[in-house]
């Protein structure tokens, strides 16, 4: 029996399937609220280029029928782990962010750690960037004796290296004693709570001492110390299972089979931490991002109260997974604009910038020969470029140009065009008209190499319009086609019949890339666009900021999201305003 006929054959229940190769080997996994219905997706005609990948390694499907979608959903997440498949997204080790802990023992150690253990310890962070937190042990290191070695201790006739090297105060051979040792650990844990009011004032006291006896070089350490501790002595707390203020952004990025998922953690109004998780997969946006949530929030560590996704899940299902799994409520958003969205956004796009990279390394020299081949091209188009036009009730008209190199995305080479002919019109045609005459006239005029291919995103209409204005540039040499959406059908400019491939066509498969790139960039402007419109009136709403000082930060920021990818110094250095309006700027946005 197919693959194609064991899925007409399987039962119309909820359950989970698994796809599985000729070796018998697992290489996908899925749910379903009914079996027979999803699998059988798979198998449709014209179907996607990805999904025709899936269904060309598929030998065999097997299936387990579960009481209900979220029994499915429970039971999909442990055979993820269980078999690793190829093509569904695995969470790897590490995605903890740093702690600094300080373990429960007489002679307790400090050290880093990504996992929380129940064993009496303590754990102070997270912490967003990893320097942060070497700069606190490098501090603990500089200034406290503490053991370096692990295990209980242990009386000895002789220490080991670190007592030799003065890393050790040897409490194994009895030169130090447990109440000494105990003062350091007490003043180490006041510095990570914020109270390092005490550790700063010695060290202030040691590098005048150190200057004053010409030793520059301890002074000059003492005073990078100093440094360190004002800069971020007090931006960590001890962890808390759950903050009052604990809110998690995932948003997930796809190309093709390719889907990167961006998450970014907020506790107490901070940033902790940003992560990228990585994967081929053969779902869409929406379950690769259900089947991320469920294995990213497993291990119950450090969970949110509130949670913002960029594509609408089913949020019943992950509420119940954290209610009957987890033990904790959960309130879950699809932020459309405000500062939830905001931040979101930013996750957003370290997701699609991720995705763009990877693609960038995939080879198409066969599927762009095939290109040149099915419209008559002389030679490879390694040089594409693409159009399209995004505009909001004749408001925000922008178009893309996208441009491909070797069938990949050469992200630099991006342009924009905000038009200037249309006084509010709605007219795709005239704006089509206006970014290819802009574009080609400045490559021309600044003797530029022309592109191999030009694809335009729409029919024949939107093709002759860019024929004919290469045409008028003294540019006819340049080939044209259209992508249709209806059927992905490749318009040509003369009397050719369009032409229809099958989805799975490597060469159609560049053009789709191509197209969908376009659209998303296209429409990525028009969003900013608007949310530019809305983050100067959101900045002038906040004390201490105006019209001038606006202008400036959206200036040099570009947006909401690139105001919030700065520290406040960072934000003051950089548009020369107050670092107390920076904090309140900071501040206001994050609430």
């Amino acid at each position: 029996m197919s693959a194609k006929d064991q899925a007409h054959a399987l039962p119309e229940k909820s359950g989970v399937y698994m796809m599985k190769d000729s070796d018998d080997k697992v290489i996908y996994v899925g749910k379903a609220k009914n079996l027979r219905r999803r699998v059988s997706s798979y198998f449709l005609p014209n179907r996607d280029a990805k999904t025709s990948a899936l269904v060309g390694r598929i030998d065999h499907i097997d299936y387990m029928i579960t009481g209900n979608e979220y029994e499915a959903l429970v039971l999909e997440n442990n055979l993820i782990k269980k078999y690793n498949p190829h093509y569904n997204i695995l969470l790897k080790d590490g995605k903890s962010y740093p702690m600094i802990k300080i373990t429960c023992e007489r002679f307790p150690r400090v050290y880093k750690t990504r996992r929380i253990l129940d064993d009496g310890s303590s754990y102070y962070g997270p912490f967003s960037a990893t320097g942060a937190l070497e700069t606190y042990l490098d501090l603990i290191r500089s200034n406290y004796p503490l053991r370096l070695c692990s295990g209980p201790i242990e009386r000895h006739r002789s220490p080991c290296l670190y007592y030799h090297i003065h890393k050790c105060p040897g409490p194994c051979i009895g030169m130090i004693d447990e109440k000494t040792y105990q003062g350091y650990v007490d003043e180490i844990r006041d510095f990570l709570c914020g109270n390092d009011v005490s550790l700063v004032a010695r060290l202030e006291k040691e590098m005048r001492q150190d200057a004053r006896e010409l030793r520059f070089e301890e002074a000059a350490k003492k005073r990078d110390q100093i440094s360190a501790l004002e800069s971020i002595g007090k931006a960590q707390s001890v962890e808390s299972a759950l903050a009052d203020d604990s809110r998690d952004y995932a948003a997930v990025a796809l190309r093709g089979s390719l889907c990167t998922v961006a998450i970014i953690q907020l506790r107490d109004g901070r940033v902790i931490g940003k992560a990228l998780y990585r994967a081929e997969t053969f779902s869409d946006e929406t379950e690769v991002l259900l089947s991320f949530l469920v294995q990213y929030y497993s291990d119950g560590d450090n969970l949110p109260r509130e949670l913002y996704v960029n594509q609408e899940i089913d949020s019943s299902l992950i509420a119940d997974y954290f209610s009957r799994e987890l033990g904790v409520p959960l309130y879950i958003g699809f932020p459309k604009d405000g500062k939830h969205y905001r931040i979101l956004r930013m996750a957003e796009v370290n997701a699609a910038e991720d995705v763009d990279k990877r693609l960038g390394r995939i080879d198409n020299a066969d599927a762009l020969s095939r290109l040149a081949e099915l419209i008559g091209l002389d030679h490879s188009p390694v040089y594409i470029e693409g159009f399209d036009i995004a505009q909001l009730a004749g408001k925000y008209t922008t178009a893309s140009l996208i441009v491909f190199r070797n069938g990949n995305p050469s992200v630099k080479e991006y342009r924009r065009f905000n038009m200037k002919t249309l006084d509010g019109r709605i007219d795709d045609f005239q704006s089509m008209r206006e970014a290819v005459s802009r574009r080609y006239s400045r490559l021309f005029n600044e003797e530029r190499p022309m592109p191999d291919l030009v694809m335009v995103d729409g029919g024949k209409g939107q093709v002759h319009v860019a024929v004919d204005e290469l045409e008028a540039l003294g540019l006819d040499f340049i080939p044209v086609v259209g992508l249709a959406e209806r059927n992905e059908e490749i318009v040509f400019p003369d009397d050719r019949p369009n032409l229809v491939l099958d989805k799975a066509d490597p060469a159609l498969r560049i053009l789709i890339a191509l197209r969908d790139e376009c659209h998303r960039f296209a429409t990525s402007a028009n969003q900013r666009m608007r949310s530019r419109d809305a983050g100067f009136a959101l900045l002038q709403s906040i004390e201490g900021v105006g019209i001038k000082r606006a202008e400036r930060i959206m200036k040099e920021c570009g947006s909401i999201e690139g105001v919030l990818a700065n520290g406040a110094q960072e934000l003051a250095n950089r548009c020369s305003v107050p670092l107390t309006v920076a904090q309140r700027i900071i501040k206001q946005l994050t609430l």
